[in-house]
Formats: C-alpha cells, structure tokens, sequence
C-alpha cells in the first residue's frame, strides 16, 4: 500500500455513485474503485489520488464538475482536502447528510446481517455547530492544539473548532508544551477544564488543567443532570460527547428496555451508571440491576452515583462470555453499550445461551453492530425497533438503539 500526499490526479473525470464508508464511491480510469473524500453521490468530479492498494484507491474531490444538489459550503474553513479530517461531511447539507449516513446503516445492515430495513435518521434538537462537549486534540511542536488529517498522522493546527462547544476558546490560544494530548471537556455544570497527557521518564502522567493551562485539583469532577438522575463523572470516565446524546439515549433505552418492577437487569458497558441508575429506580428494590463494566474510574464514579440503590451492583468486570455468565438469567433485561468495536469474541453467543427474555443494543458503529446482530438473530432473537440519531453531526457516524427480543 502507498499513501500519504497526493499520488497522482487522475486525468479523466470521475462519476461519484454511492456513499460508502471513508468517501463516495468511484471508478477510476483503470476501473479501479476509488473512494472519494469531499464528494457527494452523483456528483462529477477530479480526484487526487492519495492511496493506492491492488484493489482500490482512496482521494480527495478537488474539482467539482458538476455538484450534487445537497453540495454546501462547509461552514468551517479547515474542512476541506488536506485540512481536518474530524468532519468528513461538512460539504453535503442536512438531507444529504442524512441520506448519506441512512445508506449506509441499511448497507451494513443489508450486507452484514441480511436485514433489509428502511433506516430514518432522527435529528438532535441541539444546532450541530457547538455541539461536541469533548474533544480530544494532539500538540504540536510549537504546543498549538491541533487535530489530525484525514488517515493521516499529519497535523492540521487550529484557533478554533467549529463543532466544538464554544468555551473551549481559551485553550486554542493557551500554549500546552510538553503535552502529547489534550481532551478538553464542558460536560454538565461547573467551568470547562482540560485533562492534558504528558510522557515522563516514569510513564504516561495525566494532569487536570483549566483552559488556559493552570493546574486543577485533581479530584475535579463533572456533574452532570440527566432527566433528574445526577452525575458524576471523572474526567477519566467515558461520557456521550454530544451535547443531547445522554437524554436522548436514556430516553429510548428506557422506553426499548420496558424493564418493569421486579425484574433483573444487567447493563453491559454500562460506564458511570447512565443506564444503570435510572433502571435501578424503574425497577425497585424488588428488582436487581447489575452493572458490568471494565473502567475503574467509570467504576468508581458508578458507586458514588448508585449511593442508595442497594439493589445496583457495580461489577469492575470486562464484558466476556464469562461475565455474561454470571451476571444475565433467563428472562432478564439487557442493556449494552459497547465501544466502536462492538461485543468481544463469544459475547453474542454467550447471551445467546443465557436467554434474556429482551436485548436493547446502543452502538456507535453500524457494522459492527450488524456483525453482533447477526449472530443475535441466528440464536433466536427476534429484531423489535431500531432507532438510528445523528449524534455525530458533520461525519458519517450514527448513534443506533435497537430492542431485540427472544422468540418462543
């Protein structure tokens, strides 16, 4: 494989066809199959060629001969070829963002899991600009912030992020030498802060700071209301980066889950309790929720937050076949959230065996979630809903909650 900066522009134009994931898909002169970054379906185009492999190539659309309907200009001037590569759909309007992300879904779906399904993709209330509450920076050498170029090292320094909450102004304009890593935070209450990652000769140091590089006590938490359920969490600990993601996902988890007093639970990469606590409050103390979760600061942050639900049980566990085992029953409620990668090496078949009576999946990631999928359904489950949310504005990504139920 050859990649890097341009390798060739291709001298004929290139018809776009289809959305896929990393581009729109092309032909190019050698009939290799191109995917195109900055174009759009339909589209007509000039492609630089920035990566080759002996099946096909990727490239940037830097000649736009005929323009979809849905083509915008991007709204922030480090989208386009060679800058940023955080948002890769800055160019297409709402509708074409949606339709472009709904194609995908259903083809990851279709090809994956064989499930032909329509795919809707519901819009946050939030505007997309502003709406990241973290985000995570590389420095430069200068200790400028900056992100990275699209499947590249390279860096592209900012003043600013578009898609960023707008408090984190400050600490473009702070210098962070000596930091390979910032992730700037403005989760729930309280000031914004910087948690800044630094390599010693002892090992990888974590710091807190303020926006403008100030040491912060170390025990500074974010707290955080969601629908009445309060908070805490570590500046360690996983938490939905858009602004509506935790309501919006607590509020169909819950209604998907139909968890009723005195059932049993189970919330599978459950975090800091998003999920977790407000099932434990559905159910009762008749009820059981166990929360799995392999994170020791999100475990931590989850038993502050369980203070009182003697019925939730935090379990410092990573998911495995084997946790699943020893903590879901039959005719059980699960909840699972796991990272892009989707479940590990036997999960699926695991809860497969334990028979909960319903399975409610939250996924960043729709192939992996159809690869998981796939093997729910080849087990006896049955798909109830799918709800699929734009929580990654400006990119190719969803947020899906589907509800899948064991068939008798």
């Amino acid at each position: 494989m050859v990649s890097g900066a341009i390798i060739d522009q291709n001298s004929s134009p290139v018809r776009l066809e289809r959305p896929a994931t990393g581009g729109a898909v092309g032909r190019l002169d050698d009939g290799r199959v191109v995917f195109v970054r900055h174009g759009l379906p339909g589209e007509l185009v000039r492609v630089d060629v920035t990566e080759m492999t002996s099946k096909f190539s990727r490239g940037d659309a830097v000649d736009i001969l005929e323009a979809s309907p849905d083509r915008v200009a991007p709204p922030c001037r480090y989208a386009h070829p060679g800058g940023c590569g955080g948002c890769d759909l800055q160019h297409a309007s709402t509708a074409g963002q949606a339709s472009w992300k709904s194609s995908l879904v259903a083809e990851h779906l279709r090809r994956i899991a064989g499930v032909e399904i329509e795919i809707t993709v519901v819009e946050p209330s939030s505007d997309p600009q502003g709406s990241r509450t973290r985000l995570r920076c590389a420095v430069d050498d200068d200790g400028r912030l900056a992100l990275r170029a699209a499947r590249s090292h390279d860096l592209v320094v900012l003043d600013s992020c578009w898609i960023a909450d707008p408090s984190f102004a400050p600490a473009f304009a702070a210098s962070w030498h000596g930091a390979e890593e910032v992730e700037l935070r403005a989760i729930g209450e309280g000031d914004p802060f910087a948690l800044v990652r630094r390599l010693t000769l002892r090992g990888t140091l974590h710091e807190l700071c303020s926006l403008r590089g100030e040491p912060l006590e170390p025990s500074t938490q974010s707290r955080v209301n969601v629908r009445g359920h309060v908070f805490s969490v570590g500046p360690r600990s996983f938490w939905q980066s858009h602004r509506d993601a935790p309501t919006l996902l607590l509020d169909n988890v819950l209604e998907l889950a139909g968890a009723r007093a005195d059932d049993h639970v189970t919330d599978l990469f459950s975090g800091v309790g998003l999920f977790a606590v407000p099932l434990a409050k559905v159910v009762g103390p008749g009820g059981r929720v166990t929360s799995v979760e392999s994170s020791p600061y999100a475990v931590r942050d989850a038993r502050q937050n369980a203070e009182g639900l003697r019925h939730l049980k935090v379990r410092e566990w990573s998911v495995t076949p084997r946790s699943v085992n020893d903590s879901v029953g039959e005719g059980d409620v699960v909840v699972l959230d796991p990272p892009r990668g989707g479940l590990a090496k036997g999960v699926a078949e695991a809860l497969v065996r334990r028979r909960p009576r319903r399975v409610v999946y939250v996924s960043c990631d729709a192939a992996t979630f159809a690869r998981d999928l796939k093997i729910l359904l080849a087990g006896g489950f049955a798909s109830n809903e799918m709800r699929v949310f734009d929580l990654f504005p400006m990119t190719e990504h969803v947020e899906l909650v589907a509800s899948l139920d064991l068939g008798h």
